[in-house]
Order: C-alpha cells, then sequence, then structure tokens
C-alpha cells in the first residue's frame, strides 16, 4: 500500500497519467505512463502461464487459446491477404485451413479465427518442426516484414488498448493504456493468470515504450509519439512503478 501527501494509504493500483492536446485536431491523448515506463514484456514461451482457467504454461498458448476477433471487414482483409502467403513449413494446421477455412462467425455476429485442437488455428503447438508460436509471426519474421501487418488487430495491439471517447461538442479523449482482464468481458474474470497483473512479466531490458514503439506508432502516429516520448523521458521524480512490481 501507498501513502500519499496527506498520510492517508492511497490505494495498490495507481497510476500515473500524462495528457496533452492534439495540434491538428479537436483531442485530447491521455496515456499511461506508469505502464509505458515499465519493463512488461511477452513472455510467451518463457513463463506465461496462458488465459485459460489454470496454469497452463506447459500448452504455450499464450492469448490465443480462444481465436482472435476482428475489428472490422479491413482487419478481415488483411489477414486473408496474408494467409495465402503462408507455407506448410510455416503453419501447422495449413491443412486444417485449405480444408475448412481459418475463420467464422463470432457470438456478436463478427468474425473471428477458427479454432483448431482448442486453439487458435494459426498457433503452431509445442514440437512443431516450423517453430511453435503464431504461424502468421513465423513468416512475417521470415519475410523481413513485421508481424504486426499480418496479424489481426487484436493480436498485435495486446497488451496495449486505445479507446475513443468524444463530447457532446466534438472533443475526442483518446487513452492509451495497458489492457486488463475487465476488457475480455466476462471470461476475463476466469482467467487463471493475466500478463500485465503479474510481476513474473516485468523483466524486460527496456521500457514499454520502446519495447513496442512500432505499434504505439501504429495506433497513435509517429508525431504524437515523438511527443509521448519526450515527455516520458523528461527528468523528474523518480517514475512510480507498476502495481504488479510493487506488490512484489
Amino acid at each position: 500500500m501507498l501513502r500519499s501527501l496527506s498520510g492517508v494509504a492511497a490505494p495498490d493500483d495507481v497510476h500515473e497519467w500524462v495528457s496533452f492536446e492534439d495540434p491538428d485536431a479537436a483531442r485530447t491523448w491521455m496515456f499511461d505512463a506508469t505502464f509505458l515506463r515499465s519493463n512488461w514484456t511477452c513472455i510467451f514461451g518463457a513463463g506465461c502461464q496462458g488465459v485459460l482457467d489454470g496454469p497452463a504454461a506447459d500448452l504455450n498458448q499464450g492469448c490465443c487459446s480462444y481465436g482472435a476477433h476482428f475489428v472490422d471487414d479491413d482487419d478481415v482483409a488483411n489477414l486473408v491477404q496474408h494467409v495465402v502467403r503462408l507455407e506448410p513449413r510455416h503453419w501447422q494446421f495449413h491443412g486444417h485451413g485449405t480444408r475448412k477455412g481459418f475463420l467464422e462467425p463470432d457470438e456478436d455476429g463478427g468474425t473471428k479465427t477458427q479454432l483448431a485442437d482448442d486453439a487458435c488455428v494459426f498457433l503452431n503447438r509445442p514440437g512443431f518442426a516450423g517453430g511453435e508460436g503464431c504461424a502468421l509471426h513465423i513468416a512475417a519474421t521470415e519475410a523481413g516484414e513485421r508481424p504486426l501487418d499480418w496479424k489481426p488487430n487484436v493480436c498485435w495491439q495486446l497488451p496495449l488498448r486505445l479507446h475513443h471517447t468524444t463530447e457532446d461538442d466534438g472533443h475526442m479523449t483518446s487513452t492509451l493504456r495497458e489492457w486488463k482482464r475487465r476488457d475480455w468481458g466476462e471470461g476475463g474474470a476466469t482467467f487463471h493468470w493475466w500478463c500485465t497483473s503479474d510481476p513474473d512479466a516485468f523483466t524486460g531490458a527496456v521500457p514499454v515504450y520502446e519495447y513496442l514503439r512500432d505499434e504505439i506508432i501504429e495506433m497513435i502516429g509517429e508525431d504524437v509519439y515523438l511527443e509521448l516520448v519526450k515527455i516520458l523521458r523528461r527528468p523528474s521524480s523518480k517514475p512510480l512503478p507498476h502495481p504488479a512490481v510493487r506488490r512484489r
């Protein structure tokens, strides 16, 4: 438990935020500085317990157990464009994908990736000769391209979440923060484990705003990103550690 300046105990989940106005639009940008300055890193294959209802590090499914939900038709079209570049050596379930398809309707009338053997059809399992993990990621890396350009939006944006609110006068507030359990809906409460709330995932060599540079720029634009970095690097008092690290 932290202590505020008044000496009263502050909540354990306190985050510091920075905000500034967009010089070119009626928009306020807000950023979770605590998470962006933290050393969170993806530990897929290195202790990630997955998002099932019990520990499942041995399955090495990461957050791919339920398939990927798409945000719009362009998101779907982008995946289709890159799936045709996958070869059997990249994709363990290439046969499934070509025979049965790789997309299906979701419960809300949208589209999601199919499952194969109880996880996303694009997830290569431990022991696959072409490498375990996302087949799209593997093929993009081999091609010398950015994996984020091949994947569904939700897959490359995690664990970041950008959302927008618009006031009555049209002014928009855009908030970039860490993806929390609640962002998964009711199912998030049943996860045995979630990476942004566990200190084991805060072991990176660089802060998140550097580690996820390409992803952040894709979400907010390079000019806004550069302004954000200037603020995050500004000499100030010691940054507030992430709550997961404080609890440890």
